[in-house]
Formats: structure tokens, sequence, C-alpha cells
């Protein structure tokens, strides 16, 4: 007999592991930013920390996705989260010592990418071994849901930390990061079905992923299009910002204002399971499409820090119930494996979308008013959108089996 999700032991484990160390990356992740700006009163640069993180995630993608197919999966969670207790603890020093420098907080940030780059398809590939296959959407939206609330406790946190002590955000978010390491150590993860050979030829290793990638049309559009949205929103979120701080508006109403996003995306992990009854896969992926297209512009308009996080969490209602319609299809189609590699693969994807983003936010605040450079990722959300509108790959979505509650 199937042991419900709520009574998975080990799942419930990995979950409350990365709730909370979710928690305390957000909160330096909000954080970042707001320090490069105080330290150095420049929004490139602020653009170059948040960018080295996507960057990092980019370069180490590919070979983390074939890496974690090789290695012992949970040595490798247990790894990235001790070498991220290292780094954001190098910061808390340095800002103890008053000596914090662009170039430090440029190699945390890489630290921070890479060790993403890694965690992420070694989760992926554990969290199909840990939980049944009729299980797995609902696995999938809860953690959507944890990514919800660890953004919006997150960066709420973040935002008045920074507020009372530019040293808070990451003090909290290396003691999450090894909490997270000590729950990790008691996860159970079940021996694969086909141990892993050992790494001999990475390249034609990461080459067998990106075939598998490309051969599958449905995957492959689907990334395409999320590693736009992702440019186009990623520089509109430092847009925002930005924008905030320029117009006087509090750190801690930042706070508010990003942790708002994951109010409005633990509203929608709440009703994925509902709307993916009731919506077709086609319609839940354009409606986030659509949603953003109209809703961006309007922050341009709006000068209240708690208005611009309502509209965040509009944005984020739906987003749920389309990661959970994708990623499950991606798991359940995808060999254990070659999961890591396709988990590489899309990082790869998103990582050049998250790397170039940030940069070209903090590029577009430089040279253009804050509300023209709103206008100009709305415009890219806009034309992304009616192409997925007419897409007949994303009409032809297979729809995923329907989570069993518990």
């Amino acid at each position: 007999m199937t042991v419900p999700l709520s009574r998975n032991r080990d799942y419930r484990l990995l979950w409350l592991s990365q709730a909370c160390a979710e928690f305390g990356h957000n909160a330096t992740t909000i954080a970042f930013p707001l320090l490069v700006l105080a330290v150095t009163g420049s929004t490139a640069a602020s653009g170059l920390v948040l960018g080295t993180v996507a960057t990092a995630q980019l370069v180490a993608g590919l070979p983390a996705g074939a890496l974690a197919d090789r290695w012992n999966r949970k040595r490798v969670l247990l790894a990235c989260e001790a070498a991220q207790v290292v780094a954001v603890g190098s910061l808390v020093a340095v800002l103890l010592l008053d000596k914090a420098t662009v170039a430090h907080m440029v190699v945390v940030a890489a630290v921070l990418g890479g060790c993403t780059a890694l965690f992420e398809p070694a989760e992926d590939a554990t969290l199909a071994a840990l939980v049944p296959e009729d299980q797995l959407s609902a696995a999938v939206a809860s953690n959507g849901a944890r990514t919800s609330l660890g953004q919006l406790a997150g960066t709420a946190a973040g935002g008045f930390l920074f507020a009372a002590g530019r040293v808070l955000p990451f003090v909290v978010d290396a003691v999450t990061h090894l909490l997270s390491f000590v729950a990790l150590a008691f996860v159970r993860v079940p021996p694969r079905d086909k141990p892993p050979a050992p790494v001999r030829h990475l390249g034609p290793e990461i080459l067998a992923g990106l075939r598998w990638a490309w051969q599958h049309r449905t995957i492959r559009i689907t990334t395409l299009y999320a590693a736009l949205l992702n440019l186009f929103f990623s520089a509109f979120y430092l847009v925002v910002i930005v924008l905030a701080q320029r117009r006087g508006t509090p750190a801690g109403e930042i706070g508010v204002m990003a942790a708002m996003l994951g109010a409005g995306g633990v509203v929608g992990a709440l009703a994925a399971p509902f709307l993916q009854r009731v919506l077709s896969p086609y319609v839940s992926i354009a409606s986030v499409f659509w949603v953003l297209a109209v809703l961006t512009p309007v922050t341009a308009l709006v000068h209240s820090g708690y208005l611009v996080g309502a509209i965040f969490a509009g944005m984020a209602l739906l987003v749920p119930t389309a990661n959970t319609t994708i990623v499950t299809q991606q798991l359940i189609s995808t060999p254990d494996e070659l999961r890591g590699r396709l988990s590489g693969v899309l990082a790869l994807l998103t990582g050049v979308a998250g790397a170039v983003g940030p940069v070209l936010g903090g590029l577009l605040t430089a040279v253009v008013p804050g509300t023209t450079a709103v206008l100009v990722c709305a415009a890219g959300i806009a034309a992304v959108t009616v192409s997925v509108t007419a897409s007949k790959v994303l009409r032809e979505f297979p729809r995923p089996r329907v989570p069993v509650a518990g």
C-alpha cells in the first residue's frame, strides 16, 4: 500500500530542509542588490552581482546535470549546503569587519549560483525516487508552495533585516543552510535501479542530455518560452526594485513588495490541484504569459510599494499550476539515468536568461528613466505572449495525472 505523501518521512525531511534553506536564500536575494547599492551606489554593480549568480548557474548547469546522474545524489545535496554555509559565512565576516567589496560579493554569488546548479538536478532526480509516480504531481505542487513560502517569508524578512543591519540577512542565510544540511543528513534515498557508472567522458554524457531534450519537442518548446519569459521578467524585477528605491521607498516596504510574489505563489500552489482539473495544460501555461503581459506595464504607473506588491501577487498566482503541469510531465517522461542531465539542460537555457536579465535591467535603469525601462520589459513579455498563444505544441500539451490527496 502506498504511503500518503503527508506521511512520507523522507519527502517531508527533504521538503522541510529546503523550506528552511529557501527562506535564507530569498533573504539574501533581496539584500544583495540593496547591499551593493549601499556600498557602491551603482545600479550596474547590483546587476553584476545578481547576474553572477545566474551566470554561475549557466556555466555549471550542463556538467552539474551529468554529475548528478553519476555521483551519489545525497552527497551532492549535502556538499552544496556545506559550501553555501562557508560562502555566506565569509560574507558575514567581511561585513562585520566593514571590509566588504564588490569583488568578494561576486565570488560569493558565483559559489551560490554554482551550488544551485548542482543542487537542483540532484534534488529533482531524488524527488522522483522518494515519491511514487501517482503522487509526483502533488509533490511537485507542494514543492512549488514551498518555494513560494520561502520567497514570501524570506524576502519580507530580508528587507526588514537589512534595514536593521546590513549583515543580518546573510547571518540568517548561513544559519538556515546549516539547518538544511542537518535535515538532509537524515533523508534515506532508495538505491537506484541502475547503479551509476563512474564519470569517464563528461562531454558525451552532457551531449546525451542535450540530445534527449532537443528530440522531445514539447520539452524543447516549453523550455524556450520559459527562458524568454525569465529573461524579461528578471530584468523587470531589478528595474522595479531600483525604481522603488529611487522613489524613496523604505527598504522594509521593498522587502514586502518583493515578498508578495511569494504570497501569490502560495495561494496559487494551494489552488493548483483544483486548477489542474479545470484548466487544460495549454490554458494554464498561456494564462501565465497573458497575466504578466497585462500587469507588467501597470507597475510603471504605481508608486506605492505595497500596491506594486499586490500586482506581483497577481503575476504569481497561476505560475504554480503551469509549473506543476510542465515539471511533472518532464519527470515522468525522462528515465532516471537522464533526469539530472535534463535538469542541467533546462538550467542552461533558463540560466542564460537569468544571467542576462539582471544585467539588462541594470543597464536599462542606468540609461533610461525607470518607467521607460519597465515598458521595454513589458514589450518583450508581450511579444513572447503572442507567440505562446499561437503555439500548436502547447495546444497539444499532454494532461498530467491528477494529484492523489495526502
